[in-house]
């Protein structure tokens, strides 16, 4: 059965597939909240040092090259 687990644990790879940032407003909040993930202490998912460049140019990397998965919420179904 520990086998079984194993397998699954591999297979189960993170799909990264985001939609497009459709304005620069959008990357700028975006890139703010996952600056404030990366000051938490994720990791970057960019070839990046994060002791000699700034979270939010991480950040905006990361979006830049599709690395990070977010979702786009309607104002309607965010307010209910």
């Amino acid at each position: 059965m520990a086998q079984e687990t194993d397998l699954t644990e591999e297979q189960t790879e993170e799909v990264i597939d985001p939609p497009d940032i459709d304005s620069k407003y959008r990357m700028i909040l975006l890139a703010a909240q996952r600056s404030k993930q990366l000051q938490r202490g994720a990791l970057p998912r960019v070839e990046m040092d994060p002791r000699k460049t700034k979270p939010t140019r991480i950040a905006m990397k990361e979006f830049q090259e599709r690395r990070v998965n977010f979702k786009i919420l309607d104002s309607e179904k965010a307010g209910k």
